[in-house]
């Protein structure tokens, strides 16, 4: 199999009537979506998209995202998937630099797709009543692409200047599906993995699609993540596997009902950094273990991984079946067991490259090795933990403070919901410790500040202290830092 869409049509030949994809009241069976991805497959055919051509995806988890994804693969196409809550001049960076031929929107985004006629790219309309995928009118098979070949373009966040595209090719989606599926999730056809990932990013794409597609599985998908929903769509479809990110493990945690979950076996976690206290809670709660695994986008997105036999909270696992991991200095040279520096990947989830940006491409990939720009440390045992961002790292008074080992002690305390620790520019220490907390109950920022500094070296704790109702956060939950506002007493 070189085509990613192989999976789809070997899996629908195993099993054609059981269910694929769920959404609320809409069933789609396995041997429906092969009709289905076959007719859309054909549809684009028609209408003038040849193998790889980009075609921009901007929708909701709803079934027919599935359909659109695979079908586009079908026809050889190559998929950029879009947040639908992109705004116009964000839709016409994504159009313009992946040179987008067309763009599926649903209609919630259709305003902001309509745009992308600017962007040369001709413009769909997707949802109810605006697409009939049995009325297509065109037979579709199953184009041929090479194993190198770039399936998806997944644009990063742009933590600096703007996102840039990363290129996975059919190989990189494929295995980092089947390990995921058999290695990571152990799954059956019997089982149910909650959706309430984004399709869009790919965590959700590879762990809570891809992977399903590819064991015959079904996948019950959550447009718009609410933990009470969440919940009671784990108890009317018999989740059993649910794939998250800490955001979503805090706020199922504080609204626990187990009784009304007793299908689910294991939880996965990614995207960012889960605090320790946070998995305790949860698995107290609910019984269930919670294992930490760790990727980007430019890794389609798996490289480690705990497993239930052999997993250390707190760490992000070792690396996954054909993937080497290593800590390295700023020169590349690999540093010794315990030592902080960048984690380095090497391996078939590597992406291809960054979609039209060479230089970008050789600063990222040195030898075969993907510098992630995160910082960790690996132990005796092969373990690798992140200790935070690069570029997240504060710097006080010469002093390194990594932002996620002062939020594991915040997490610590009883009131603390959620917590955020930054560098605010400080006139003599160059930067100074700080954090947003989210809180419930009653504490003020001074106990907060001594609950901390009771636990960490004297320049590590957060001189400045202060209380918002809610961080500011990513589609897939993950906390966006850069987005703080800090107070006006604690700018310099």
């Amino acid at each position: 199999m070189t085509n990613l869409a192989d999976v789809l049509v070997e899996t629908a030949r195993m099993y054609p009537d059981r269910p694929a994809v769920r959404q609320d009241d809409t069933v789609i069976t396995y041997h429906e979506l092969d009709t289905h991805t076959a007719a859309l497959a054909g549809w684009a055919a028609c209408h003038g998209i040849a193998p790889g051509d980009r075609v921009a995806v901007m929708l909701p988890n709803v079934t027919d995202f599935a359909v659109i994804y695979y079908g586009l693969l079908r026809a050889g196409a190559v998929v950029v998937p879009m947040n639908p809550l992109l705004r116009g001049r964000e839709v016409a960076h994504y159009l313009t630099d992946s040179g987008a031929k067309m763009i599926f929107a649903w209609h919630e985004a259709v305003g902001a797709a309509e745009g992308a006629a600017t962007a040369g790219a001709d413009h769909v309309a997707v949802g109810p009543g605006h697409f009939e995928f049995d009325a297509l009118g065109c037979a579709g098979g199953l184009a041929h692409r090479a194993a190198d070949d770039t399936a998806v373009i997944l644009y990063t966040s742009g933590t600096t200047g703007l996102p840039k595209g990363a290129e996975l090719t059919h190989e990189n989606l494929r295995r980092n599906a089947v390990l995921a599926a058999t290695a990571l999730l152990a799954l059956e056809p019997v089982d149910v993995v909650m959706g309430c990932l984004p399709m869009f990013h790919t965590f959700g794409q590879t762990c809570a699609l891809n992977a399903v597609l590819a064991s015959g599985a079904s996948v019950t998908l959550v447009p718009r993540f609410d933990p009470r929903r969440a919940l009671d769509i784990a108890a009317r479809d018999r989740v059993t596997v649910f794939a998250g990110v800490p955001t979503m493990y805090v706020a199922l945690a504080t609204q626990a009902d187990a009784t009304k979950t007793t299908t689910l076996r294991r939880c996965i976690s990614g995207g960012a950094a889960l605090p320790v206290e946070v998995l305790r809670t949860f698995e107290a709660a609910y019984g269930v273990p919670i294992l930490e695994g760790y990727g980007l986008s430019e890794t389609s997105p798996v490289a480690s991984f705990n497993l239930p036999a052999a997993r250390r909270p707190g760490s992000i696992g070792v690396p996954i079946t054909g993937v080497a991991m290593r800590i390295i200095s700023p020169s590349g040279a690999e540093l010794p067991v315990g030592t902080v520096g960048e984690i380095a990947i090497r391996g078939h989830n590597v992406m291809k490259g960054y979609w039209n940006q060479p230089a970008a491409t050789t600063a990222a990939i040195v030898d075969g090795w993907l510098r992630t720009g995160d910082l960790g440390r690996v132990d005796e045992d092969g373990f690798f933990y992140v200790v935070d961002r690069k570029k997240d790292m504060i710097i006080r008074g010469g002093f390194n403070v990594y932002p996620r080992e002062i939020e594991e002690v915040l997490y610590e305390h009883p009131q603390v919901v959620e917590a955020a620790v930054i560098g605010i520019p400080h006139p003599t220490h160059g930067e100074e410790v700080a954090a947003a907390v989210v809180v419930d109950g009653e504490v003020t920022a001074a106990e907060l500040r001594e609950f901390v500094k009771a636990q960490v070296a004297p320049y590590k704790y957060p001189r400045r202290v202060w209380f918002v109702d809610t961080l500011p956060k990513g589609p897939t939950g993950k906390i966006l830092k850069r987005e703080i506002t800090v107070p006006k007493e604690y700018r310099s």
